[in-house]
């Protein structure tokens, strides 16, 4: 036709002209992906900087990521407000390719980001695992990783295999403690579940889960809170902090976990556990 004859140079044949195009198209979504792999390095380095914690969901695709961090997203809502964007979750292969990333706030009040990764498949060949370097390399440099998996599917142990082999292939990821979230225990037979649920008490950090009714979130939240507590340069803190020193406050509850409050004449009794690295701003008020 007059279009194709229009692209197509001197001697090509449409073969010829198929593949250029398609080496162009290539060509741009490499620069695609590296320019998000860019924004994301930027993103984890000014994470680093404000010392909040990353957890990171793996599992094998359609394990209920999604609907996962829509449920832990809950936690940051306002009360009384439906204010969260949620995650697309659906049942289809590949469904989130960017990392996207939700704040939750643990029991103690704690903020940390948790994110979303791709869903991995058996065998996930070496192309691929290149291809979606953006959203992997989320994992190698995660705090912690919460590892999904569908225990209603016939599949699961397959399932388990296939994203710690893949795993295993990412710099950084096999460092990272990792909790066992058991998803969709609602979908299992009645009479399987007491099994399964005796399974993961057995087992450290493994916490029966459902993504969809919010059943066992609160265990999830506390296996992260304690988890969390062991990560990094932790340190224990008792303190008087006067009333006028609120951003003290604000400062346990945005990178700490408060273990304690007593109000005093003289101020807030807090005991507390903060990065090692505030802990000079507490010195005069210590307890």
């Amino acid at each position: 036709s007059g279009a194709s004859a229009q692209n197509r140079g001197m001697g090509e044949t449409q073969i010829e002209v198929d593949k250029r195009l398609l080496r162009k198209r290539i060509s741009l979504i490499k620069r695609e992906l590296e320019n998000v792999r860019s924004q994301r390095e930027q993103f984890r380095r000014k994470r680093a900087r404000a010392n909040i914690p990353v957890v990171a969901l793996v599992g094998y695709t359609n394990a209920g990521k999604s609907s996962l961090l829509n449920q832990l997203s809950l936690t940051f809502e306002t009360p009384g407000q439906n204010n969260r964007k949620l995650v697309k979750a659906r049942d289809q292969l590949f469904a989130t390719l960017d990392p996207t990333t939700r704040k939750v706030r643990l029991p103690s009040g704690k903020k940390l980001l948790v994110t979303d990764t791709v869903g991995f498949v058996q065998q996930l060949p070496s192309t691929l695992i290149a291809a979606f370097r953006a959203t992997l390399e989320e994992i190698g440099s995660a705090d912690l990783l919460i590892h999904v998996v569908d225990v209603s599917s016939p599949y699961a142990y397959a399932h388990v295999d296939a994203v710690e082999s893949t795993l295993r292939e990412i710099p950084g990821a096999s460092e990272v403690p990792v909790i066992h979230a058991w998803n969709k225990i609602d979908c299992i037979d009645g009479g399987v579940e007491p099994q399964v649920m005796a399974a993961a008490t057995n087992r450290s950090n493994t916490v029966c889960i459902s993504a969809q009714s919010g059943e066992g979130i609160d265990d999830l939240l506390e296996a992260i809170e304690s988890n969390v507590i062991s990560l990094g340069d932790m340190s224990p803190v008792t303190a008087i902090i006067p009333y006028d020193r609120g951003d003290l406050l604000d400062l346990i509850h945005s990178q700490g976990v408060m273990e304690g409050v007593d109000y005093l004449e003289e101020g807030t009794k807090v005991t507390a556990v903060i990065p090692k690295a505030h802990l000079e701003k507490f010195s005069d008020f210590a307890d």
